[in-house]
């Protein structure tokens, strides 16, 4: 029986979707003018590990990712700059071009992770009208009033405005969301259409001017547009729990007068060596950092897999190393196995790994009936369809796990013609050892080691790896 924790109620619930068989998921995207860092990609690991599970489960899933690509400011006042627009201007292209160009990388980013694409990609500069639409909702519901910013959401009329984060609103100061809007009613009001900013690039009309929606309102109508009006599940990082999901809570129910969402999961940050990831400290990693120092990205996905989601997980090089090595364990071993086919799957390991998912997607122990079942004395045909049905959760591609190996050797600058050759050094070893003429085969293996490879030999043959996967 599944259990999620839920930070609305700040502890784990038994799952009940809100149709049978179906589930709702919602998961918050990335503003997309920057490249994405590691950090980033935790909390979509996160919310590609629970759709994973449910469909395993036998749901059907229908997950929504917005793609952010108007209206995110440099910071939580209204009149502040778009982190679009500044890229913009910073690399001399449109705000869409900008979009595009992030976004492309965004997604290659989540393939070379294995993280399935959700079911919808909602754009939010393709869903202005379902925005302007729920607000037009929100002003008949009396939730709405204008000042020289735009338009703002009164949250003194939604009465539980702070419960969701535990806000203490008496002693919250106003600070630079309140200067900058002096006709605020509330300091926590936050605006949900931005006027009289005429330089902006990326405007719309509206029944109240032109202008542009505010970060907040998108999700929300996006959420109630693609998913209905009462939604299953919402996931996203921790960081949007005090603000942005705070006001999404306020905006839909504002408009729809029912709950919003039954389950909040949020992913906990990554830091880096014990300190925040910050471009300033030089820390903020990409992928294509790690596969520069020759790490696979799945080597990323195994080593976050083996922590608590909703925790803080500490990133470092020997942390990033142990995973790829363990990795490449596990790897080499399905390798050596993937010619058994036709198994039955040992349910006492299937059980023992579905008992640790239900337990608040604990990975980790999953993990740990993944090491039981490989080192155990199951037949291998049975260990392979074991494993391949874990897979399909913890998508670290095992079935393909000879294609990942040489794919790993790319990433640590070995070429075609050095894999090439040392294979043919290989064929030539094991035709010296049918001949039994061990000495040549001796001096074949040591010339193969001298270019970097191991040898190891098994039932089904002999295969050559490097002998060291990635670099501290």
């Amino acid at each position: 029986m599944l259990k999620l924790y839920n930070t609305a109620t700040k502890q784990n619930e038994v799952f009940k979707p809100i149709h049978p068989n179906e589930v709702t998921v919602y998961s918050c995207g990335m503003t997309v003018y920057s490249h994405p860092h590691i950090g980033h990609l935790k909390a979509y690991l996160m919310s590609d590990t629970l759709v994973r599970y449910l469909r395993d489960l036998g749901y059907r899933v229908k997950q929504v990712m917005n793609v952010t690509d108007v209206g995110h400011n440099l910071n939580d006042a209204d009149d502040a700059d778009d982190k679009m627009e500044v890229r913009a201007k910073q690399e001399n292209l449109t705000p869409w071009d900008i979009a595009r160009k992030y976004e492309k990388m965004f997604f290659e980013n989540l393939s070379e992770m294995n993280i399935s694409m959700p079911s919808i990609i909602a754009r939010a500069t393709e869903n202005v009208d379902h925005m302007i639409e729920l607000i037009k909702r929100l002003e008949a519901n009396g939730y709405v009033y204008k000042t020289k910013v735009g338009l703002q959401f009164d949250t003194s009329k939604f009465a539980k405005y702070a419960e969701f984060a535990n806000l203490d609103l008496e002693n919250q100061k106003a600070g630079a969301r309140v200067e900058v809007d002096d006709e605020r009613r509330n300091p926590w009001d936050f605006a949900l259409w931005i006027l009289n900013k005429p330089d902006h690039i990326m405007k719309w009309d509206s029944p109240w001017g032109v202008g542009y929606p505010g970060w907040h309102i998108e999700c929300s109508a996006m959420c109630l547009h693609y998913l209905g009006e009462q939604v299953d599940i919402h996931t996203g990082g921790v960081e949007h729990i005090k603000i942005h999901h705070t006001n999404e809570i306020a905006q839909s129910e504002g408009a729809t007068g029912k709950k919003f969402v039954n389950y909040w999961l949020h992913s906990g940050h990554l830091m880096v060596d014990g300190t925040k990831m910050s471009k300033s400290l030089g820390n903020g990693y990409t992928l294509d950092d790690l596969k520069n120092k020759g790490y696979h990205p799945l080597a990323l996905r195994y080593m976050l897999l083996k922590g608590d989601y909703k925790k803080s997980f500490n990133f470092t090089w020997e942390n990033i190393h142990n995973a790829q090595n363990e990795l490449v364990k596990i790897w080499k071993a399905v390798s050596a196995i993937v010619n058994n086919v036709g198994g039955q799957i040992v349910d006492k390991y299937l059980n023992t790994f579905r008992d640790a998912l239900d337990d608040d997607l604990n990975t980790s122990l999953a993990i740990t009936s993944l090491w039981d079942l490989l080192n155990s004395k199951e037949k291998p045909e049975d260990k392979l369809a074991t494993i391949i049905k874990f897979d399909k959760v913890l998508g670290l591609d095992l079935e393909n796990a000879d294609y990942r190996l040489n794919e790993l050797e790319d990433y640590q600058g070995i070429s075609q013609l050095e894999k090439q050759n040392a294979r043919l050094l290989l064929r030539d070893r094991e035709q010296a050892r049918k001949e039994k003429n061990y000495q040549l085969a001796d001096e074949i293996r040591d010339k193969i080691e001298s270019m970097g490879f191991v040898i190891e030999d098994n039932k089904n043959g002999s295969c050559i790896h490097l002998k060291e996967y990635g670099k501290i």
